[in-house]
């Protein structure tokens, strides 16, 4: 791993993106024992203004808790990508949601595009756990933390009831960018 590894999230309010933020931080630092910090910022919309998270992990300390370039972005909506993709090193990655996202951000990045909230509604039956799906695509995409590691997190973070619903979701949205990478 890179010493230090900046993953950012983003999407509109009310997607769930600070909680999968909190999620990647917490597997990384409480299950894999590595240094991690979050940090968060959205509109001043409770829901549908452009918001974002961003997790910082390294195996060093980490002296400064916002991302300043960024090897990783989600964006799930066309604002987000247009506002957030800015800042992404070269060589560094930009997951877009492939329905909502048509003016592809340009920049000297990889750009992957995936039906995340198609995903979530078709495959799992539930638009809600759309943050889920990609937080399952973003660790097989940057590999920052193992599968099991993330799994673990997601798993703790959530209400019994939920349980199977959120690992189907997390496995489906790693699986399906894994197929997407090759």
């Amino acid at each position: 791993m890179a010493e230090r590894y900046e993953i950012r999230f983003s999407g509109a309010g009310g997607q769930g993106l600070i909680t999968a933020g909190i999620i990647l931080a917490e597997a990384a630092s409480i299950v894999e024992g590595k240094n991690a910090v979050q940090s968060q910022s959205y509109g001043p919309e409770a829901r549908g203004g452009a918001s974002k998270s961003e997790v910082i992990i390294s195996d060093a300390p980490i002296d400064y808790p916002k991302a300043t370039q960024v090897n990783a972005c989600l964006a799930l909506t066309q604002e987000a990508a247009d506002k957030y993709s800015v800042g992404i090193k070269p060589d560094g990655l930009l997951l877009l949601d492939s329905d909502l996202v048509k003016n592809i951000p340009q920049g000297d990045f990889k750009v992957y595009q995936f039906p995340i909230i198609r995903t979530a509604k078709e495959d799992i039956g539930r638009e809600i756990v759309a943050n889920v799906v990609a937080l399952g695509a973003m660790v097989a995409l940057t590999d920052i933390v193992s599968y099991e590691a993330c799994e673990q997190a997601v798993l703790s973070r959530v209400p019994p009831a939920f349980k199977e619903l959120n690992q189907k979701a997390y496995e489906t949205g790693f699986k399906k960018m894994k197929e997407l990478m090759k």
